[in-house]
């Protein structure tokens, strides 16, 4: 169900058969209708090679998990190791046999000595003994199965004393474990037994009651950053697959659990590139082969494209032979009942299978008490703690420099590393913790530094130092709003086609005023003898109309209005019309500049839970994560103790009814809010949810605290902080529970603050930040309108005046052309009257006389006009083309 909802496959059948050693190939290819995968948990060589015969035949991709033991070969070119050369069948071998190889390379390092007693409970099944064969090693070694109840344990113990056991190899979960060593206190503290305890249990050791303790523990570590097993965990949780079924995931289980998960992701993996190559999935029978030939996808190259998982990358041993690279890390456990003040978990190296043994302090056997080096695990969360690029000194921050600080102070020496999968730490249901915790509650590192607030589930398990930052709640960041500036935003207050209907509009009604002044015959045009002794003669032509109707929409106003009634009617229309206009415009355009730079639909937790389509999620793993968990599970916690209230039948009915979980009923806010940020999916780190933030499509808040959020919007200025804190806590350095370092860590911590010098590292990180950005400064925006949006109309009266320029360049030179024209025209015409011969009264230009007609205007002689005309120079003459008699 899990990966059916991983992988989104809409019809998937999971079918077992189960088969014995005396089972033929035919018996098995009566089952192969219709498969597409096969996973083989068989353990005899005949069956294994039966499933590896059918793998080839078929060519059905198959897993074959190897449940024998398996020792590590001494190389992997595959000459070591058994192999199959079908390439759709498949080896890998159970990471728990991976495991126990440990034990086979480190014991001379441990010095276990020959004739050792194995102690061993039911973290394994009754008939699965392949973990036995890795203490083959050791001769004289004796299995002896561990008594649980306390009474027997005891009386085991007694008999292991009188029987001189020197090396004490515990194979058993944790709490056996603790039992064990809380009855055995005596002789731990006598040092009677030499104790070590190997086991697959992830849950690390605690035991407060445990006075004394000596022992090496060896367990595995997940080390990759995927958290696949709280996946399923969470999984079972949010289907409440997990009540249903009385199941839940334990630490001993964890490890066969994670690899199981890995074999069924291959599985999926395998169906899906088969789907997206063929059109319809093969399936397959061995009479007739797999429906579609020669089939390209093999589960070694799924296996070998993601190698990666949470206990390790997968390794190929031998062609088509896989298994893990399970991290065991050794710890050395010391307490001592004299120094009840000084606890050491230590961790002292770290086995693989590849790697080897590696030594940490020189030596396994090195004196953890006498150590004055110490790790400090951390995680990148700037500005406590940021990578600088530099091998030498890799990170720094405010963090780094209060534990130099403290360094100096304390005098002792530290290395740093960063937390494997990159969280603070959570808790499962069986209390066991990742992260920052879990690196100090197993014993990987001694502090933790980080801004890691002070919880009650983190103080059971760790301790924390006086509080070195103030109080610091949750808070949320989302993206601010993205204000859209423009030079001619004020044009965008309409839409284009209502621009184009009020241009339309402008042009009809000038057009529609000239017409009417033009054929009515009230109009100027039509009456100039009526309103001869107006004051005001205004022709309405048609660039009047135009000009009339523009001025109408300013204050300047349209001047005269037309004198015919018909065109008044069309004018006092238009003004009302543009009346409405500017109105509407002018109230548009003042909230369109504002509205929009101050809507903000988001302001507090509250807004965020009673929507739906903004999402919003903590980081994963972090502190914000805890509390909304734990809150949506307090409310269902009182959800329940209310109903049972109102339906407790011992009650009077008016007491009953008081507590109606119907009528009163209890909140769900973080029920609902928790069920939605699982949908939405949690982020994996900062990086995650300031990417979601900025780039998700109908937007993303991010819940996480105050510090994350402002050092965030400090370096991006498209970043915010909305709302107000809640559930502050402070921040603290932690270390294991009772570590010697934690009174002096504390009186260095409340030296410093004394001294005043937090708050440098304070000022130094946060105000004087190299990353800080210059934002403009939002309370400014929401003063007046910025130019950003006004400036279009500067730009309208320098285009209007760049016209009036350009325009009256073209009137001077339009002028100045007409009149260099128009004297040239009068010169010619002068110069050909000055040409002519200007003919004497009374004579003919032969030189007869006769006598000169006499002209008047109008007058016509012989058919022929004269006319008397006025020169613009005043100057009479009279024009004439020919004489003709």
């Amino acid at each position: 169900m899990f990966f059916v909802d991983k992988y989104r496959v809409d019809v998937i059948s999971l079918e077992r058969y189960d088969f014995n050693d005396s089972s033929d190939i035919n018996s098995l290819c009566d089952q192969m209708v219709n498969v597409s995968f096969v996973i083989s948990v068989c353990r005899s060589n005949d069956s294994i090679s039966l499933v590896a015969e059918l793998a080839r035949i078929s060519q059905v991709p198959t897993i074959q998990v190897d449940l024998n033991y398996w020792s590590l070969p001494l190389n992997f070119n595959g000459t070591s190791v058994p192999t199959i050369s079908s390439p759709s069948y498949t080896t890998m071998v159970l990471s728990t046999l991976v495991f126990q190889n440990v034990i086979t390379d480190i014991f001379a390092d441990l010095n276990i000595t020959p004739n050792s007693t194995v102690l061993y409970d039911n973290m394994y099944p009754p008939d699965f003994t392949a973990w036995r064969d890795a203490f083959s090693v050791l001769p004289g070694i004796r299995f002896v199965p561990m008594e649980t109840t306390v009474l027997r344990m005891r009386a085991q113990i007694t008999q292991l004393r009188m029987a001189s056991i020197n090396s004490l190899i515990l194979v058993a979960k944790t709490e056996n474990v603790e039992r064990f060593t809380l009855e055995a206190a005596d002789f731990i503290e006598q040092r009677v037994f030499n104790t070590y305890v190997l086991t697959k249990d992830i849950t690390a050791f605690k035991c407060d009651s445990c006075e004394s303790a000596f022992m090496f523990w060896l367990r595995p570590f997940p080390v990759g950053k995927l958290m696949e097993i709280r996946d399923l965990d969470d999984y079972l949780f949010r289907n409440e697959i997990g009540l249903e079924l009385d199941y839940s995931i334990n630490g001993w289980d964890s490890l066969n659990v994670a690899f199981y998960m890995n074999v069924m992701g291959y599985a999926f993996e395998t169906i899906r590139t088969m789907n997206a190559t063929f059109d319809v999935l093969p399936t397959f029978t061995c009479q007739t082969g797999p429906s579609e030939p020669n089939i390209t996808t093999t589960v070694r190259d799924i296996i070998l494209n993601d190698p990666a998982h949470e206990y390790g990358n997968y390794t190929e041993a031998g062609l088509n032979m896989f298994f893990q690279d399970v991290e065991v890390r050794i710890y050395k456990i010391d307490r001592d009942r004299d120094h009840e003040d000084a606890l050491f978990n230590k961790e002292v190296g770290v086995w693989s299978p590849i790697s080897k043994l590696s030594v940490m302090y020189g030596t396994l056997q090195v004196d953890v008490r006498n150590l004055n080096i110490f790790r400090v695990v951390t995680l990148i969360q700037p500005p406590f703690v940021q990578r600088t690029g530099d091998p030498d000194t890799p990170y720094e921050g405010y963090c780094i420099d209060l534990i130099n600080m403290i360094q100096v102070e304390v005098n002792f020496t530290y290395t740093i590393y960063e937390v494997e999968d990159g969280s603070f730490g959570t808790m499962d249901d069986n209390g066991n913790w990742n992260g920052l915790i879990g690196a100090l509650v197993s014993g990987s590192a001694d502090i933790a530094l980080a801004p890691l607030s002070v919880m009650a589930e983190r103080e059971n398990d760790v301790d924390f130092t006086v509080p070195y930052y103030d109080l610091v709640g949750t808070t949320i960041l989302m993206k601010k709003a993205d204000v859209e500036y423009s030079l001619f935003k004020f044009m965008k207050v309409l839409e284009w086609p209502v621009w184009l209907c009020i241009v339309a509009a402008y042009l009809f009604t000038s057009i529609l005023l000239w017409i009417f002044d033009r054929f009515s015959p009230y109009s100027f045009t039509n009456n100039k003898e009526r309103y001869q002794n107006d004051i005001e003669k205004r022709q309405f032509s048609l660039k009047e109309c135009l000009w009339f109707c523009m001025t109408s929409l300013t204050p300047q106003g349209g001047g005269e209005a037309p004198k015919n009634i018909s065109g008044r009617l069309v004018a006092a229309t238009w003004w009302l019309f543009g009346f409405i206009i500017i109105a509407s415009y002018t109230a548009n355009l003042a909230a369109f500049l504002t509205v929009s730079r101050l809507e903000q639909p988001i302001s507090s937790l509250d807004d965020l839970a009673k929507q739906y389509k903004i999402e919003y999620a903590p980081i994963k793993g972090s502190a914000s994560e805890t509390y909304f968990r734990r809150m949506a599970e307090i409310e269902e916690t009182f959800y329940n103790m209310w109903k049972e209230m109102s339906l407790n039948e011992s009650m009077s009915p008016r007491d009953r009814a008081k507590l109606a979980v119907w009528d009163y009923p209890v909140s769900d806010k973080f029920t609902n809010m928790w069920r939605y940020m699982q949908e939405s999916k949690l982020p994996v780190n900062m990086d995650t949810a300031v990417d979601r933030v900025l780039n998700s499509v109908d937007g993303f808040a991010f819940i996480g605290d105050a510090t994350e959020i402002k050092y965030a919007a400090l370096t991006n200025c498209n970043l915010q902080q909305v709302g107000t804190e809640f559930s502050r806590k402070p921040y603290a350095i932690a270390v294991q529970s009772g570590h010697i370092l934690k009174d002096k860590i504390s009186s260095a911590i409340l030296m410093l603050l004394n001294e005043r010098r937090l708050e440098t590292l304070k000022e130094k990180w946060w105000t004087d930040n190299p990353n800080k950005v210059s934002c403009p400064d939002s309370s400014d925006e929401s003063d007046g309108i910025s130019i950003q949006n006004i400036g279009g109309v500067f730009i309208v009266i320098l285009a209007g005046i760049a016209l009036s320029i350009v325009t009256l360049a073209f009137e001077y030179y339009y002028y100045k052309r007409k009149a260099r024209k128009a004297a040239e025209k009068e010169q010619e015409e002068l110069e050909m009257k000055q040409s002519q011969q200007v003919v004497p009264n009374g004579f003919h230009t032969n030189g007869v006389k006769q006598d000169a007609p006499k002209l008047t205007n109008g007058t016509k002689t012989n058919g022929n006009t004269f006319r008397r005309t006025k020169r613009s120079n005043s100057v009479s003459a009279y024009e004439n083309t020919a004489f003709q008699y």
